[in-house]
């Protein structure tokens, strides 16, 4: 009888252990992927030299003289 009774015990909470809660799947965190961009950038020594250009270009097509 102390046998049945021992294997009645263990039984029963054997099987309380195993249905409380469920089964939960696990859930998997994914980190964001981080992409490093680089910003455009206009090369300075280009333009400022273009744009003087440009302002010359400007005042002798702007000269009229008639002489």
């Amino acid at each position: 009888m102390t046998k049945f009774a021992t294997f009645a015990a263990a039984l029963s909470l054997s099987a309380t252990s195993a249905l409380a809660g469920g089964f939960v799947a696990p859930v998997v965190e994914v980190e964001p992927v981080v992409v490093e961009q680089r910003a455009a950038t206009t090369n300075a020594g280009l333009v400022v030299p273009a744009l003087l250009l440009l302002a010359v270009i400007a005042a002798v097509a702007s000269d009229d003289d008639d002489s």
